[in-house]
Parts: structure tokens; sequence; C-alpha cells
């Protein structure tokens, strides 16, 4: 179901506060920002595919949806089961525990990180389209080919030589390959260039996708993050400026993640 080096990386625990400060918040923010515009109203079924400890589906609960995660990381699973509101269980996003056509949404926030194998991906978007009801709404989450190269600047990694090896690995053919040593480095992960993510779930019989910065190249201001989100007057004009350039082609490639949404055939 999940390579076993990708399973002992999520198994450290690094998911339950990745969200909660800096660029993992502004991710976050942001995040909610796009779902909240093109989820249906609530309530609706959502299906939240990789939903990790279930910070998404927290939220979603909230607003009144029905969500049930589904993960691969045994841990992800009992941690998003015990939020309130949402139902969880163990599976794997090209082969969905999920009825034809029971969800108004699935969301795709982590699978399409680890499928290094394009065909993999489609499938997991295939899925998703299964899964969804007519006009329904999915939602998927890539990282950009440029992240690593730009978050080692900011942090100093370049300093190591193997951190520049896996860079420039990745700048060759997407695919990152981070040393079980160093979780730092992240693990193996597909790397998606900008011009990508659309055509997947386009292949898997989704239409009119629409791909979007995440953190945009506001991302790359590091430790200031904290200091701007924590004000409210500061953070929504961060969150403005960040929606009105989000699908701003010339600016994909400086953010660190993208959202692809797209729809279900009606």
């Amino acid at each position: 179901m999940i390579d076993a080096e990708i399973l002992e990386f999520y198994r450290r625990g690094l998911e339950g506060d990745r969200l909660t400060a800096g660029t993992g918040l502004l991710e976050f923010l942001r995040t909610v920002d796009v779902l909240e515009r093109v989820l249906p109203a609530a309530p609706a079924d959502v299906l939240d595919v990789g939903g990790a400890t279930g910070r998404y589906a927290a939220v979603l609960a909230a607003a009144g949806h029905r969500v049930h995660v589904v993960d691969p990381v045994p841990e992800h699973v009992a941690a998003a089961a015990a939020r309130p509101g949402v139902t969880a269980a163990v599976g794997d996003a090209r082969d969905l525990p999920a009825a034809t056509g029971s969800y108004d949404a699935v969301l795709l926030l982590g699978p399409l990180y680890h499928l290094t194998a394009r065909a993999d991906r489609v499938r997991a978007w295939r899925e998703a389209a299964r899964a969804l009801r007519p006009s329904g709404v999915a939602a998927g989450a890539t990282i950009s080919r440029f992240a690593p190269l730009l978050d080692g600047f900011a942090k100093g990694y370049h300093a190591d030589p193997r951190f520049r090896d896996i860079v420039d690995a990745g700048l060759g053919s997407g695919v990152h390959r981070g040393p079980a040593d160093e979780p730092r480095y992240f693990t193996t992960a597909y790397l998606h260039h900008p011009d990508e993510p659309a055509a997947e779930p386009v292949e898997a019989g989704l239409r009119a996708p629409r791909v979007v910065a995440v953190e945009g190249p506001l991302w790359l201001l590091g430790g200031r993050l904290d200091e701007i989100l924590a004000d409210p007057g500061r953070r929504a004009t961060a969150l403005d400026l960040l929606r009105r350039v989000e699908d701003e082609p010339s600016l994909l490639g400086a953010s660190s993640h993208h959202l692809t949404v797209a729809r279900a055939a009606t």
C-alpha cells in the first residue's frame, strides 16, 4: 500500500503539528481558503484521501460537512478518527474503499506526493472520479518541482553535498529521494513541474482542471511568516494578495505546493 521508507517517515509523527506554524500554517490557511470556495455547500459528503491526522477534515466537519478520511498510515487514521465529526479508515488512494458515486467531493491532499509513477497518480485521480457524484469536485495537492531547491536554500541545506545531489536528481527526473536518516530532507516523493498537474485528472476522466499556487512566493519569507500570520490584519492581507494571483502562470513555480481542482463529468 505504501513504501516502507515513506511509512517510517510518517510514523515519526511529523504530521501532528506540521501545519501549525510558519510555511506549514500558510499552506494550511491557503488550502482551506481554496477549499471553502470550491467545495459544495454544507452538508456535503467529503472523502479526504491521504488526510493524515485529520487537520483539514476537522475544519470541514466543523463547517457542517460529513467527512471520511482514508490514509495508509494507521497512526494517522487513529488520530483522524478521534476528531469530532470525522470517521477514518486505512486505505490506498489507488483502490478506494468507496462506492461509486457516493461523494460530493474527494480530496487528494497527500497521495499524489508519494506516487512517483504517473500511471499511479492517474489511477488515484480515476478512483476519485469514480467515487464522485455527477458534477462533484476533486482537489489534489502536488509539490512543486522547485520546492526543495528553494526551501533548501532558505534553510541552509545546500551546505550538505547529499542534499545538493537530491535536488539535482529531482530537477532532472521529478523524483525526490530523501535519506532515511535525515527527515528534514523529506522522503520519496514526486515533484510536479507546474505544467504537469492539469493533465493527470483530465486523463482520469475529470474536466475543467484549474491549477492554483498554494503558498505563492510568500512562503520564502521563512521565519517572518509567524509574525505576519499572527497578526489578523496582516494575515488577511496576505491571503487576499495570494488569492488575486493564485493562478498566474508566471508565479506557479515559485510556490511550494499547487492545488488542482477538477470536476466530475455531468
